[in-house]
């Protein structure tokens, strides 16, 4: 009985650590359905929200990759993805890929390299935002 006692307050932090992570993914959720853009880099990738339609960012992907001098070694477009490929002066090779999730809102995903390059990624999406 007195292991059960102290085995209480540990499954009571447990339970409130997972209720505390239940109310961080709804507001996370509350500020997607706003309309919260966001930005994330992880494992080489960057990872935005555009508000913007499809077409439109297409178009400044494409226009950012002509304002940075990258030259464009393919582009493919349907009505939901579009994807723009590139190559930097030192033949690094940039992966544009943009998918429809509304009609205002795009998912904008950002690959440079192999292992990914965080600072270029950056400087790619900041270009992107700059044409919309």
């Amino acid at each position: 009985m007195k292991r059960i006692t102290q085995l209480y307050p540990l499954a009571l932090c447990l339970m409130l650590f997972s209720v505390a992570g239940c109310a961080s993914v709804a507001l996370i959720g509350a500020g997607a359905a706003a309309g919260v853009a966001g930005v994330a880099y992880a494992n080489g990738e960057l990872k935005a929200s555009l508000e913007a339609p499809l077409d439109k960012a297409y178009g400044a992907a494409q226009g950012a990759m002509r304002d940075l001098q990258f030259t464009v070694k393919d582009t493919a477009k349907d009505a939901l993805y579009a994807k723009v490929e590139a190559k930097t002066a030192n033949d690094k090779t940039v992966r544009i890929t943009l998918n429809k999730t509304s009609d205002k809102i795009t998912e904008l995903r950002i690959r440079v390299g192999t292992f990914g390059d965080e600072a270029l990624s950056r400087t790619v999406h900041d270009k992107i935002k700059a044409r919309l």
